[in-house]
């Protein structure tokens, strides 16, 4: 007669009776393992995670900030080896012209002996520069007129969407050359053409986030309570925004600077005696057949290195201001 199983004696690593054969209590979510006879050890089951744990969330938050501070810091760099090499990429030395890549002249050279490491940073931090100003003109015009389509009525906001549509339907380049063009160029022709014109996409954000928080009963509250527009405005809209606002004026960095040496490239842009990418570009194109490739590949690299700095520096700052992805 052979025992039951219920009356077998119990082991540490011997399954209930009440689990299947797998080792699975009958408790949904708690996994055992258990041996066969033969030693092939069972399938552990896969709990699935509701959360993540809060030290893996401390873990990302800090990796996403230094990733944002690592960016910050090199475009610092950047800018500040730009202007301190000012004058010396204007030095000429027509004994070291054309000279390629080497450990003295880590671009090489041009055809007047000019250094293209200290040129290229200078335009760099030339094209920062526009970008700062353009960025941050056009994002305070996005501030300014999103918040006036959102509160200011309905034929405000009627007036103000048009307008949105009418610039996003224009294409940038175009708009951005008659600008210029119509300015004088230079500086502050191009300055005023790329923050005129990059302000669209903003203002559209701001108006949604606004007229979202809008219906908030925090805000009736306080309409009801006699608060003004203004103040409504003032006190409790623009915080809300303002994370998004940030965001996107780190964002249009890489809009304003290709722009700018875009512009610059065609001769709409700065005067051609300035250090700037676009010039060193239009520049080198001459040079290009005559096997002086190091003239345009390290200053359009470099130039293409500090817009994804920039946009590495934006995609790391929402992450930490946005409330849907910080706590991730």
């Amino acid at each position: 007669m052979h025992p039951r199983r219920s009356d077998l004696p119990m082991t540490p690593n011997s399954p209930h009776p009440s689990e299947g054969a797998s080792g699975v209590s009958g408790v949904s979510g708690v996994a055992h393992t258990s041996e066969a006879p033969g030693g092939i050890v069972g399938t552990l089951q896969k709990i699935p995670v509701l959360h993540r744990p809060r030290r893996e969330h401390a873990s990302n938050k800090t990796h996403t900030l230094l990733i944002f501070g690592a960016a910050a810091l090199l475009l610092i760099a950047i800018v500040a080896s730009g202007r301190a090499a000012g004058e010396l990429a204007l030095l000429t030395d027509f004994t070291q012209k054309n000279l390629g890549p080497g450990l003295e002249h880590w671009f090489g050279t041009d055809w007047m002996g000019r250094d293209m490491f200290l040129r290229t940073l200078a335009g760099l931090s030339l094209s920062v520069l526009v970008g700062l100003v353009a960025a941050g003109a056009s994002a305070l015009i996005a501030l300014l007129l999103g918040t006036a389509a959102a509160l200011g009525g309905r034929k405000l906001d009627t007036a103000i969407t048009w307008l949105i549509d009418l610039m996003l339907g224009i294409p940038h380049i175009v708009l951005l050359v008659l600008i210029s063009f119509a300015l004088g160029k230079g500086f502050w022709g191009i300055t005023i053409g790329v923050a005129v014109t990059h302000w669209p996409t903003l203002a559209r954000v701001i108006r949604a986030e606004i007229l979202q928080v809008k219906q908030a009963p925090y805000i009736e509250v306080a309409r009801k309570l006699g608060r003004s527009r203004l103040s409504l405005a003032l006190r409790h809209m623009l915080p809300f925004v303002f994370p998004q606002f940030l965001v996107g004026l780190v964002l249009l960095f890489p809009h304003a600077i290709l722009h700018e040496a875009a512009l610059t490239f065609l001769g709409f842009g700065l005067s051609p005696e300035a250090p700037a990418i676009g010039i060193i570009l239009s520049e080198s194109m001459s040079y290009l057949s005559a096997g002086y490739w190091w003239l345009a590949v390290f200053p359009g690299v470099a130039l293409v290195a500090t817009v994804l700095l920039f946009d590495l520096a934006g995609s790391s700052l929402r992450k930490l201001i946005d409330p849907h992805t910080s706590q991730e």
